[in-house]
C-alpha cells in the first residue's frame, strides 16, 4: 500500500475509529482542535521542537519539510505567545505542507481561516513569539502528551488529532476501515429500533459482574 493509498483511506475515516484501533494510546491532548471545524488533516509528520515563546525554528521547519508533510510543532503546551499567525501559516501553505498541528496557541484566526489551510492548536492569543532560536527540527518530540517521530502519520478532524506509528500504518488503516464498516452496520441495525437497542444494551450489561 502506497502513501497515497494510505492517505485516501485515512481521509475517509474518523479519528475516533483510528483511536479505537490503537487503544486510545496515541491521541494528542483533547484541547488541540482545528481552527476551522470543517478541516481534516492527513500526512506524515515533520517535527519541530521549540522553546516556549520562540518560533524561529518553525520557519526552519517550514523550509526543510517536504510537500505533503504535516508540520508538528512541540511548543511545550505554552499558551502565552502564539507559535504562528496567518503569515507563518501562509508560508507553510506556500511550501506545500498539508497543515500544522501546534501544541501551543496561534493568532490571526480570521486570516488563517481565509487561507483555507488546516491548523490545529490549543487555542488563540494576541501575543507574538520571539525569534531567538534554540529549537530543533526532524527529531522525536512529545506533543500533546504523545510521542511523535518524523514520518509518523498524523490524522486530525473535529474530534481531535491522533498519530499512527509509521511501522503500524498499514495494519491500522485496514483495521480502522473494518471497524468503521462494523460500526455503521451496527448503527443501521439498532438505531431507531427500540427492541434491538434494548437487546444490545442488555447483552452488554450482562457481561458486567454484579456486586453483592
Amino acid at each position: 500500500m502506497s502513501d497515497i493509498e494510505v492517505k485516501n483511506i485515512f481521509l475517509g475515516l474518523p479519528t475516533t475509529c483510528i483511536s479505537d484501533v490503537l487503544g486510545g494510546l496515541t491521541n494528542l491532548d483533547y484541547a488541540i482542535k482545528p481552527i476551522d471545524p470543517q478541516h481534516r488533516i492527513v500526512g506524515r509528520a515533520f517535527t519541530v521542537s521549540i522553546p516556549a515563546g520562540d518560533n524561529l525554528t518553525v520557519l526552519q521547519g517550514i523550509r526543510e519539510a517536504q510537500p505533503g508533510d504535516v508540520l508538528v510543532i512541540a511548543a511545550q503546551g505554552d499558551t502565552r505567545r502564539a507559535v504562528a499567525g496567518d503569515f507563518v501559516a501562509g508560508l507553510a501553505q506556500t511550501f506545500g505542507l498539508q497543515g500544522m498541528v501546534v501544541d501551543g496557541v496561534i493568532r490571526d484566526i480570521e486570516g488563517i481561516r481565509n487561507l483555507n489551510f488546516p491548523v490545529f492548536s490549543r487555542g488563540t492569543t494576541t501575543a507574538s513569539s520571539n525569534k531567538y532560536g534554540g529549537g530543533h527540527t526532524n527529531i522525536p518530540v512529545s506533543a500533546g502528551g504523545t510521542n511523535i517521530r518524523p514520518g509518523d502519520w498524523i490524522i486530525g478532524d473535529i474530534d481531535g488529532v491522533v498519530t499512527v506509528p509509521s511501522e503500524q500504518v498499514y495494519e491500522v488503516a485496514k483495521a480502522a476501515r473494518k471497524k468503521l464498516i462494523q460500526d455503521e452496520e451496527r448503527s443501521s441495525g439498532i438505531q431507531r429500533d427500540k427492541i434491538l437497542a434494548g437487546i444490545y444494551i442488555d447483552n452488554l450489561l450482562g457481561t458486567i459482574p454484579q456486586s453483592n
